[in-house]
């Protein structure tokens, strides 16, 4: 289904990287076009809605300019994709791009689609790197299902050892393209992250990678990250059923971290708030990715929660008993994953020194610590990892 606007820019709301969020006055359907199925009432010719322009594909927008805006998300009142997107500024179509390398197509085949230089083709200075790289030298990579989960398992990172250089590696299973990110932009502000990747049909980030190995290597080899993190940008998507959610892709990067010769770290989905039972405790997003996708065997992180922490006091009752009961399936004798117990003392602090905000499913730190907790621990086994201190098995 697809939603079509006009609009005029009213006012420039915020930039970050990549990304401009503006103020568009709905002036009504764009010209020509047939009857949407938007629901009444929705989009009404002189509206103010949110918009979000990548300078990147469509120009610089300014106040006054007409745009064209793609707006059924919003129209659908979705979460993430809350936003009308601005496709064109039809008035004043950006110039055309300098000649240079770079044959990558990302968003292929689709009117956005963008051609980029990727950092493991031909015409890369860096193509000689990765030709026949074939291993991470043992790099830790921590996995995790949903966007929010990064700056958390950054967090725990600088915890344990803030020195280290911290790559993203960003997939495509929620946003394609990174700009749209401001967790992203933050953590780079900050100097929270040393550089990002983006691989598959996602882009916008530091490096472009045709496939997720050869993102991890460029983190590795380019990047020389110490640590990388794995996971799709925002806009994680579910159905509610066993197999129809984006993150069935943690176990296909546990399995690709297992090949190269990495470490995979299992950062596992928790929560203590989440009204419906299937998310509550470990998700079973982390137990169908890494109990029945992953085939390689990962270091799975299961929280040991700190009870002298006010954040961690308000805690539901029998929650981590929970966590280790349902974490059991994912390792010995029955599972093929190594049950790794992190304590989660002095990451309360940690946290809430993030320079982002936490956010996870509309809930924040204090609404859902265990979401950010779990998280955080990974980060820490994955820092001691990189610095030959982790912990042993459970």
């Amino acid at each position: 289904m697809m939603i079509w606007r006009d609009g005029v820019v009213r006012a420039l709301r915020a930039t970050w990287d990549g990304a401009t969020e503006l103020a568009v006055e709905i002036q009504g359907p764009p010209s020509g076009s047939a009857p949407d199925d938007a629901p009444d009432g929705v989009l009404p010719p002189g509206a103010t809605v949110r918009a979000l322009a990548y300078p990147g594909l469509v120009g610089e927008p300014r106040v006054g300019d007409r745009v064209t805006l793609s707006a059924a998300a919003l129209a659908r009142g979705l979460g993430t994709g809350g936003y009308a997107m601005v496709v064109a500024l039809p008035d004043r179509l950006p110039a055309d791009p300098p000649a240079g390398p770079g044959h990558l197509v990302k968003g292929r085949y689709t009117p956005l689609q963008t051609m980029v230089l990727g950092v493991d083709e031909q015409e890369s200075a860096h193509h000689h790197l990765l030709e026949d790289a074939d291993d991470l030298a043992g790099l830790p990579v921590v996995v995790a299902d949903l966007h929010s989960a990064v700056p958390a398992v950054v967090a725990g990172i600088r915890s344990a050892a803030p020195a280290l250089r911290v790559a993203y590696v960003m997939t495509d299973g929620g946003a394609l393209p990174a700009w749209f990110s401001r967790t992203l932009a933050g953590l780079r502000e900050a100097g929270w992250l040393w550089g990002s990747v983006t691989v598959g049909q996602a882009f916008g980030g530091d490096l472009e990678a045709v496939s997720l190995h050869s993102g991890l290597l460029a983190a590795r080899l380019v990047l020389g990250a110490d640590v990388a993190v794995v996971a799709q940008g925002p806009g994680n998507l579910g159905t509610g059923t066993r197999w129809g959610f984006s993150g069935t892709v943690c176990g296909d990067a546990v399995n690709a971290v297992a090949t190269l010769g990495g470490a995979p770290v299992a950062s596992l989905r928790v929560s203590g708030a989440d009204p419906r039972e299937r998310h509550l405790g470990i998700s079973h997003h982390s137990m169908t990715a890494y109990g029945r996708v992953a085939l390689a065997p990962a270091d799975v992180v299961v929280p040991h929660f700190d009870a002298g922490t006010d954040l961690e006091r308000g805690l539901p009752a029998g929650l981590g008993a929970r966590v280790r009961e349902q974490a059991r399936t994912l390792g010995a004798p029955t599972g093929i994953h190594r049950l790794v117990e992190v304590s989660t003392e002095g990451l309360a602090a940690a946290l809430a020194d993030s320079p982002v905000r936490l956010s996870t499913m509309g809930r924040g730190l204090e609404q859902d610590p265990a979401a950010f907790l779990a998280a955080g621990v990974a980060g820490m086994h994955a820092a001691r990892l990189a610095e030959g201190a982790a912990e042993p098995p459970a």
